[in-house]
């Protein structure tokens, strides 16, 4: 897996790691979605998914911002010329067994913009890192799915 670039995971995953948060292709359709955008941490990858449902997020993100003064779950950036939620709530540790095909259009492989790819990737570590800790942020048990890959 290459940092930045997108991947869709195979059934597989949601198979062996069942999870009710969890955004499998099984939950939306057959049409290798939803993407997720790879990063590393310590040596392991995570995926973090992208929606297109920006309303829906830019609502929830607004609440937090009110609410907390900061949203480290939620970010937006533009991807293929569309604005798309980024869902680090979401994420997920990974290993390359899971991973389906990586999304390619017009024969390039998709990947986060270089100018929002550094801001993601420290959001990303951060709300990892506070996950350890044990304040839960990201939907689901990902450390015990991480303790089995």
């Amino acid at each position: 897996m290459t940092i930045g670039h997108f991947y869709f995971l195979n059934d597989q995953y949601a198979k062996d790691f069942p999870n009710p948060h969890f955004m499998n292709a099984s939950k939306e359709d057959n049409h290798n979605r939803p993407c997720f955008c790879a990063f590393a941490d310590n040596g392991v990858f995570w995926l973090i998914p992208i929606s297109s449902r920006v309303d829906k997020f830019e609502r929830i993100y607004n609440q937090k911002i009110a609410r907390y003064g900061k949203c480290d779950t939620i970010d937006f950036c533009e991807i293929l010329g569309h604005r798309k939620a980024v869902l680090l709530q979401n994420m997920c540790p990974v290993t390359d067994r899971y991973i389906k095909n990586e999304y390619i259009s017009d024969g390039t492989p998709v990947q986060i913009p270089r100018k929002d790819r550094k801001k993601l990737i420290s959001k990303a570590k951060k709300v990892v890192a506070l996950q350890k800790k044990g304040l839960n942020l990201i939907f689901g048990d990902v450390l015990e799915t991480l303790t089995c890959l």
